[in-house]
């Protein structure tokens, strides 16, 4: 899928939405801005976007401290500890929380720590980050220990030429965070679906969208 423009993909989620029988309101949007020009966030920002997301440290931390203060930045790649000094200060929602090793850094600091959801590997995918599904509650459980709101389930879906077949990806998600809510009721979030699956990803639930692509057009490669 090529560059749709936020206003097209808002107008698919809302579609999407209603084929699923919820309510827009209940899915957010994360623009993923990781090689979209400041000019491009900002243009999305006149619109009325507020929720950005970027895969990288030093990028996430330079934006946030040019653009305008009152952007929500969700980190959403794999982090690497050494790094987490940079992320931490300017961070909405950390979207990648894979590891207990990361606990421990994501929680020194000044203040709370914000928020995260657990990255889980659905798939199985050896490259892909992600905590296995059957070690996802005892991550929720040691982060949750140390003081990190955990606020849900993220996963990425594998690269498919038909968007259905990651259909199972989704609900897999889905059905983990059901049984994770009933001990846990603040993990309700699940960030799932990209530009070119996002409207499978609604269709199974998803309360956070991290599209950029279909947003900001094709990224440059490397």
């Amino acid at each position: 899928m090529g560059a749709l423009g936020l206003t097209a993909v808002r107008d698919r989620i809302a579609t999407a939405c209603r084929r699923a029988g919820r309510d827009p309101a209940g899915v957010q949007l994360v623009a993923v801005s990781k090689a979209a020009s400041d000019g491009d966030i900002l243009d999305a920002y006149a619109d009325g976007h507020r929720d950005f997301g970027e895969n990288r440290a030093g990028d996430l931390a330079e934006r946030a401290g040019r653009l305008p203060g009152d952007i929500r930045w969700h980190f959403v790649g794999r982090l690497q500890g050494n790094k987490v000094r940079r992320v931490r200060p300017a961070t909405t929602l950390l979207h990648s929380l894979d590891r207990l090793e990361l606990v421990g850094y994501w929680v020194k600091g000044p203040g709370l720590p914000p928020p995260a959801l657990v990255q889980v590997n659905v798939a199985g995918e050896g490259q892909k980050a992600g905590i296995d599904p059957a070690d996802a509650e005892e991550l929720v459980d040691e982060a949750l220990a140390a003081g990190i709101p955990v606020e849900g389930l993220m996963t990425m879906a594998p690269l498919v030429d038909d968007p259905e077949e990651a259909r199972p990806v989704f609900r897999a998600l889905a059905d983990l965070r059901d049984d994770l809510v009933r001990r846990h009721p603040t993990v309700r979030h699940l960030s799932m679906g990209m530009t070119d699956d996002f409207e499978v990803a609604v269709e199974e639930g998803a309360t956070i969208l991290r599209v950029g692509r279909a947003i900001f057009g094709p990224f440059p490669e490397g």
